[in-house]
């Protein structure tokens, strides 16, 4: 990387454009900002949006309104912060997530900190997406052929399949039509969530007590819950790799573009969430399966055709995450350990690391409990609070300002939610696998 000292702007090395046309992030900047909506879409209201009416059920009405409402706003905030920090230096764009967290804290340090939080995040969406997708080829087979049952190990196996084809896609723009069918059927999963939800109405017994009995059971559900929020809101990870796909010039920044794409994710995002999650709860109180979709049994039509939307949906958003994943492994094999970039080199690391999410998926397959450790331990640092930190050491705010209050108030309670949501999640996952055979 050389500095042109008279405009003081960045200038790429021709080793660092040749490297860059070739990894999956970079090589294509013809993105538009409907690719934006796309990719956010696909990124942002996936499996999590499934799981909301049960941490709806072990937050409660008041609690669970005002944690929903609240993680909105706060993502959305530090989204748009995401989107603007991506030219903070003139001539340079930062096209990874951990880049730019060097810029911000220092090129060992910022690698050290986003890169394994940033890892987590996706290989551990990529592993909860195996089990999604299994679990409703399962629900689809279970409906379709009732008194044949198999083994929720052997849909995972066919879902993931899949992607041993997909994952060879060589960018994010190659993946612009299966990221706009998964938005789509995003959209239409989560609506037949909440309408066939209403469809069935509040049975007499409903109730929204707490699920747990004793006191110290409500309060780790209570944790594990905003976990299960958290991980709602995860299109930050990607964010900055989205937005590397759009063209970008002085006149015309790619943040104009890349922020239109937002804003509509994010009112897509309030009118799949927010009904979901309240008509949901309202209807099954504290009865409602960890995955929504589960809990319905009529018209089975519908359920059947809800669950094939979200394989759909999860097929794409595990490209989407996927791809961020390639671009660092081939970056580093290519930089650090001196590989020749190449289609072999493609082949044996994609193919590797979706035999390795599947074999996660497979042996571990609790999905209510790994979508709140995971949201917990790794999406509220990424998605909450890591870009106050930047923005507060690239920007540096006036001390006591909006903007300066505005992050302090993300980062902490971004780090409480760090903090406390692994603790109920990892007791969650404890009672799910009593009595759990590996491979079952």
């Amino acid at each position: 990387m050389d500095v042109d000292q008279s405009n003081n702007v960045v200038v790429e090395s021709k080793n660092e454009k040749d490297l860059n046309d070739w990894l999956p992030v970079t090589s294509s900047r013809k993105g538009k900002w409907w690719y934006s909506a796309f990719h956010n879409i696909t990124a942002m209201v996936g499996a999590g949006v499934l799981g909301l009416p049960y941490a709806m059920s072990e937050l409660g009405w008041g609690p669970g309104v005002t944690v929903m409402v609240l993680s909105w706003i706060i993502t959305l905030y530090t989204l748009w912060q995401m989107v603007e920090m991506h030219e903070a230096v003139a001539g340079k764009r930062f096209d990874r997530y951990h880049e730019l967290g060097q810029h911000a804290f220092g090129e060992k340090l910022g690698l050290w900190l986003v890169v394994p939080q940033q890892l987590m995040v996706e290989v551990g969406v990529n592993i909860v997406y195996m089990v999604t997708g299994g679990k409703s080829l399962k629900k689809i087979h279970d409906m379709l052929r009732p008194h044949q049952p198999m083994r929720l190990s052997y849909f995972t196996v066919i879902f993931g399949s899949v992607h041993f084809f997909l994952s060879h896609l060589p960018n994010f723009n190659s993946i612009t039509v299966i990221s706009l069918a998964a938005a789509v059927m995003s959209i239409s999963y989560s609506t037949i969530g909440w309408v066939a939800s209403l469809h069935k109405g509040i049975s007499p017994e409903v109730t929204y007590l707490p699920r747990a009995s004793t006191s110290s059971g409500r309060v780790f559900e209570f944790l594990s819950a905003l976990g299960d929020v958290a991980f709602a809101f995860a299109g930050h990870n990607v964010v900055l790799e989205i937005q590397a796909t759009i063209p970008s010039t002085p006149e015309n920044p790619s943040k104009k573009p890349m922020w239109k794409g937002v804003v509509i994710a994010y009112i897509v995002v309030a009118l799949c969430y927010f009904p979901v999650a309240f008509v949901g709860y309202a209807i099954f109180g504290n009865t409602v399966d960890d995955n929504i979709l589960m809990s319905l049994q009529k018209p089975a039509w519908l359920i059947i055709a809800a669950n094939m939307f979200v394989v759909v949906h999860v097929i794409g958003s595990y490209q989407v995450f996927a791809m961020p994943v390639f671009d660092m492994v081939e970056s580093y094999l290519v930089k650090q350990m001196k590989f020749k970039p190449s289609r072999l080199l493609r082949i044996v690391t994609r193919t590797s690391y979706v035999a390795l999410t599947m074999l996660l998926g497979v042996s571990f397959p609790f999905f209510g409990g790994l979508l709140s450790f995971f949201g917990g331990f790794a999406f509220a640092p990424t998605s909450y609070y890591l870009p106050c930190i930047m923005w507060l050491a690239i920007h540096k705010p006036r001390r006591f300002s909006l903007s300066w209050f505005a992050n302090w108030t993300c980062i902490v309670l971004g780090v409480l939610l760090m903090v406390l949501a692994p603790i109920g999640a990892l007791r969650q996952i404890i009672l799910q696998a009593r009595g759990y055979k590996f491979f079952s």
